[in-house]
Formats: C-alpha cells, sequence, structure tokens
C-alpha cells in the first residue's frame, strides 16, 4: 500500500519518537515540517529568504510559503511511493492545499492530556543545529548532553516553560481539533493513547499497518 500519513499529537505526546519507528518500520521519508524550514533557509533558496523573513520579523510563516515547501518536497523521487508528515498540515487551508495534491491514508493522533505534557516537557532537550530530540527520560542522547546526530551541544528551549507550554497546547488545541475532526468525518483518525510507554504506543501504532 502507498502509505500517505499525517501525524499529529501535543508537545511532549512522543510522536517524534513514534514518527521515526513508523517512517523506518514503512520505509518511507519522514517529513518534518521544522526540517525543511531549516533546509530551505540554510540553502538559500527562494522559499527560504521569504520564510526568513518573518522568521526574523518574529512572525508566523504565511501558510502558502509554507504549504509551498512541503508540496515542493513531496514532490521529491523518495515521497512517490509515501511519506510521513510530522507538522503538516496545521490548519484548514493547508489540509485542503494538501487534499488538492494527494489524499492522506492514515492519520494518527498521539494522545496525552496538558497535566502530562508538562510534565514531560521539562525533561526534552533539543539540537538547535540538526532540529533532533532528546528526552532525559525515555530518549537520552548516547553521551550526556550531546547530539547523536551531529554532535552539537543539547539545550533546553526558552518556550519549554510551564507558562509558555500551556501558551503553545491552547495554540495546538484551537489549531488541531477542527482538522483532526475533518480526518475523523473522512474515516482516516487513529487515536493512540500517548501516555503509555514508548513500547506500548509503539505496539498500537504497528498494529494499525500490520
Amino acid at each position: 500500500m502507498n502509505y500517505k500519513i499525517a501525524l499529529f499529537g501535543p508537545q511532549g505526546s512522543g510522536k517524534g519518537t513514534q514518527g521515526e519507528k513508523l517512517a523506518e518500520f514503512l520505509k518511507i521519508p519522514l517529513v518534518i515540517t521544522g526540517n525543511i524550514f531549516r533546509k530551505n533557509i540554510k540553502e538559500g533558496t527562494e522559499l527560504g529568504k521569504l520564510a526568513s523573513s518573518f522568521i526574523n520579523k518574529g512572525a508566523l510563516v504565511p501558510d502558502d510559503v509554507t504549504i509551498k515547501m512541503i508540496i515542493n518536497r513531496l514532490s521529491d523521487n523518495d515521497c512517490q511511493n509515501g511519506f510521513l508528515l510530522d507538522g503538516f498540515p496545521r490548519s484548514l487551508a493547508q489540509s485542503e492545499a494538501l487534499d488538492k495534491f494527494t489524499s492522506l491514508s492514515h492519520v494518527l493522533l498521539i494522545d496525552i492530556k496538558d497535566e502530562e505534557s508538562v510534565r514531560r516537557i521539562a525533561n526534552r532537550r533539543v539540537c538547535l543545529n540538526c532540529g533532533s530530540t532528546f528526552h532525559l527520560l525515555y530518549k537520552p542522547s548516547k553521551k550526556e548532553g550531546i547530539c547523536d546526530t551531529c554532535q552539537t551541544k543539547l539545550v533546553q528551549r526558552d518556550d519549554d516553560t510551564e507558562k509558555a507550554l500551556r501558551n503553545r497546547l491552547a495554540i495546538y488545541h484551537e489549531q488541531s481539533e477542527p482538522l483532526l475532526k475533518k480526518y475523523q468525518q473522512e474515516n482516516i483518525l487513529h487515536k493512540i493513547n500517548g501516555e503509555k510507554s514508548i513500547e506500548e504506543v509503539w505496539e498500537e501504532v504497528k498494529k494499525i499497518f500490520s
């Protein structure tokens, strides 16, 4: 089957970890919106320069710029036999643009309560160079404080404070609920309890594709 999957989940749900596992399991590329932004900005593409002009002003990148970047990536040869999206779509406009390009086969929601999200995020560490994410409890780096991928120092993000996180969770719910309702109506939404262990969640994810 040609799997075309979108992954949803609040901050701290572990969707990044499950996304990596699933992409490897299904042998399809993992397309992470943040990484696409960084790649375009680093390479100085026209879309990268445009996105950078908004980011530098502290503004959100408009839907049309994000959509073009993602559609360009999904047009690459390695995505022709399927893909796994993490961080897109994030609005109904993005979802409708994706529908015009291709149809999703599955939407996965790794769901956790807001209180659990806050508890987990305090232990998250990120690599500002390549975007890799680690967790002191659930997914520690091999060398303490150092990224496994590019050997850069790991940091705790400034916006991982409780107040900032609760604001982001409110935005996540506001953005995702109309999308999840849409995908539920299309009968492609699969909801998974993300409060179990990583391996238990992974077993639930695998069942969907077995």
